[in-house]
């Protein structure tokens, strides 16, 4: 298994306003009018202040421990849409929906869910006295501790706690794989990458919001955000993509990718890349085995990794006679506690894609792949496709892979 699961998933200026009297000063009770547009101006100054590297004004409008956080981010967009305003006695909670955009790799922007704390100077001032997560919202890279970013030549890599050393490291291994990939898949995406390199596996699932255990052996997951004309802002995992990438990440789990060798280090960021390149033709329609197999193929191309090499378990099943009957199931691809399914299932997709390359050429299994994820609805595209790009059936695919299985990993 070269990856692992996918996660899909946007002049300063100092002056603090007046408080007036909140709409509504019950406990628990939403503020309205004057008190949501003081607020929304304060956050306005305080976004202000981010896109133009004045940590002064920034400080003027509340903590500015996130400032030092976040300086290094290459930023072309930042801005907050207050959502709601909770009175809290003196102070306040607050909702609000922050957007940004990394300059020269985000064609739009992340968008990302935020709880603020809200307290008033003496002289009745708004300040912002945290800045979190909002309640369903995974971290930002920055809410971990100071980013450090280096840039490579088709690439960002943004970490936590990982050496100038180390990054550099893996902008290099990403500015291999973006050309690699061009080369297989062609040249209509960004061919831009941003890693992220988070100080831990918990951090990597901070940064998912998902528990650490989910992830746990997976060197790295790529997300995408899910244009809100497609469904909203939430992550999903590839295979149910919007057809747009506006800003995809890599994200590394920092102590499973430091254990692979070179060749599987390499492995990892062709593969997840290949996902960043290829997810403005995946769609519902595509099976995991397809999406997740096409990725694994384009990540060892050129490696000289033999069958048996790439896909030992799959390999010692059949040469146990446990030949599978059918292709792996969207399913087989879940997190969980049988890592031996979960790498069957990730070589039978790419044995598949594998085979389609070596019987059919790679052009056909290019536009195989593109003529699922184009497929109007989620039943009947691998069947159409198949019909329409490479002249079988279902069935007569499925024979064709578990024939190709028992070549290709049997004694």
């Amino acid at each position: 298994m070269a990856g692992g699961g996918r996660a899909w998933a946007s002049g300063a200026v100092g002056l603090c306003l007046l408080l007036l009297p909140l709409t509504g000063c019950g406990g628990g009770r939403t503020a309205s009018g004057p008190a949501m547009a003081e607020v929304q101006q304060v956050l306005d100054r305080r976004a202000a202040a981010v896109l133009g590297h004045d940590q002064r004004a920034y400080t003027e409008t509340g903590t500015r421990a996130s400032y030092a956080d976040l300086r290094a981010v290459p930023l072309a967009e930042w801005s907050y849409r207050l959502t709601a305003l909770h009175p809290d006695g003196a102070g306040a909670t607050a909702e609000a929906r922050l957007s940004y955009r990394i300059q020269g790799y985000d064609r739009a922007p992340v968008t990302t869910d935020r709880a603020l704390t809200l307290s008033r100077t003496a002289d009745g001032h708004w300040y912002v006295a945290a800045d979190k997560p909002g309640r369903k919202a995974g971290q930002q890279l920055w809410d971990q501790g100071t980013v450090t970013a280096v840039e490579g030549a088709h690439s960002l890599v943004l970490g936590v706690g990982q050496s100038g050393d180390t990054l550099r490291e893996y902008a290099g291994l990403a500015d291999t794989a973006v050309p690699a990939v061009s080369k297989a898949w062609g040249t209509q995406w960004t061919q831009r990458v941003v890693l992220v390199v988070p100080r831990s596996l918990n951090g990597m699932a901070g940064l998912l919001g998902a528990p650490a255990s989910n992830y746990r052996g997976i060197a790295a997951v790529t997300t995408g955000e899910v244009s809100e004309a497609n469904g909203g802002s939430s992550p999903s995992k590839t295979g149910a993509g919007s057809g747009r990438t506006p800003a995809d990440r890599v994200i590394l789990n920092p102590e499973a990718y430091a254990v692979l060798g070179s060749v599987g280090k390499q492995v990892v960021l062709t593969h997840e890349t290949t996902h960043v390149a290829t997810r403005t033709h995946t769609s519902a329609a595509t099976p995991l085995w397809l999406s997740e197999g096409y990725a694994d193929w384009i990540g060892y191309l050129g490696t000289g990794r033999t069958a048996p090499e790439a896909a030992p378990e799959l390999a010692r099943a059949v040469q146990d006679g446990d030949l599978p009957e059918d292709l792996p199931v969207d399913k087989d691809f879940g997190f969980t506690d049988d890592p031996t399914k979960l790498a069957e299932a990730y070589e039978g997709g790419w044995l598949a894609c594998r085979m389609i390359a070596a019987h059919w050429g790679q052009e056909r299994l290019d536009a195989f792949y593109r003529a699922v994820g184009a497929h109007q609805g989620r039943t009947g595209a691998v069947e159409d496709a198949l019909r329409g790009e490479l002249g079988t059936t279902s069935a007569d695919f499925t024979a064709r892979w578990r024939d190709y299985l028992t070549d290709q990993l049997g004694e």
